[in-house]
């Protein structure tokens, strides 16, 4: 294994600083629970590794009505799941980051890592864009703010320009009435990497039956996370009915095309999106009509078997 020059910028014009100097031969980190894996596997090969993980200002997470929720990009996966805000909040989320790994990886891995690796795997993107996720980036020239959807431009591949960082994530305050949770099906339950995972969001008007608004995201079928869009249209600016809702899930189904491989073929995978959307979609109707889900039935909910 080659070796390479180890630098912890303590602010983030440090880190900028240090990027811009080494460009190509550096590779950012923080948990480091992808970088190791590679590394030794020879992989990933850089003459310099920064560490962001002491850049305090990165691990930060902060909920507001106004400003909605924050997440520093080196906020830990652990973090995530036990913030009462994202619980309330943004069950999707917390079910994303409850499905990730187990509870060792979870408490290094980092929110940042895991858009920044753009796995279209990765268990808390669903969720994130469905939430209607947004991202701080910041380099040399500035800082633009970029949204989810468009950061990822292939299985590994992002948008981020040389000495950029990704330093925030930013969600809106969730309407009235909107429920959420991310379901992901896989053989060994959290410990393995996702067949598919589908994340719902709905915002129903006034609590009841009609449909204002919903996003469904995939992942696992496609080079990168994705929305139903053709699938959300069947839904939004209706009542609400099980038929209405089965037709959501044969939509979602029909609209992805997966890839065969080791955790599953391609038609296994669309039976599964079909299933785990409309479960999704079920779930998250009865939070946005006023039931209270315990964080432990989110939990046993968060990684399940399709059928």
């Amino acid at each position: 294994m080659a070796r390479f020059e180890y630098l912890e910028p303590h602010t983030l014009r440090q880190a900028i600083s240090m990027m811009e100097r080494y460009g190509q031969d550096a590779r950012l980190v923080a948990g480091s629970t992808d970088f190791l894996i590679r590394w030794r596997q020879g992989m990933w090969q850089p003459k310099v590794v920064i560490n962001l993980q002491h850049i305090r200002s990165l691990t930060k997470v902060s909920f507001s009505r106004e400003n909605g929720l924050r997440l520093g990009a080196t906020a830990t996966i652990q973090d995530i799941e036990n913030n009462r805000y994202v619980r309330r909040h943004y069950p999707a989320l917390s079910t994303g980051a409850t499905s990730f790994a187990g509870i060792q990886i979870r408490n290094l891995a980092t929110i940042g890592g895991n858009i920044c690796n753009a796995s279209p795997a990765g268990d808390t993107l669903p969720a994130l864009l469905a939430l209607g996720a947004e991202c701080r980036v910041v380099g040399s020239d500035g800082e633009r703010i970029v949204p989810l959807g468009q950061l990822f431009t292939g299985p590994g591949q992002t948008s981020l320009e040389m000495g950029e960082i990704l330093t925030e994530i930013r969600l809106p305050a969730p309407e009235p009435h909107t429920g959420s949770i991310y379901i992901k099906h896989s053989p060994r339950g959290a410990m393995d990497i996702a067949t598919v995972g589908v994340a719902s969001v709905i915002t129903l008007r006034d609590g009841g039956g009609f449909c204002d608004d919903v996003k469904i995201a995939l992942g696992c079928v496609a080079p990168t996370p994705i929305l139903a869009t053709k699938a959300e249209d069947v839904l939004r600016g209706k009542n609400l009915t099980p038929a209405l809702i089965d037709e959501t899930g044969r939509q979602a189904e029909a609209s992805v095309t997966p890839i065969d491989d080791v955790r599953g073929s391609a038609a296994y995978r669309k039976s599964i999106v079909g299933a785990l959307t409309k479960r999704t979609l079920e779930r998250a109707i009865e939070m946005a009509q006023g039931y209270e889900m315990s964080y432990q039935l989110q939990r046993n909910l968060a990684v399940q078997a399709a059928f």
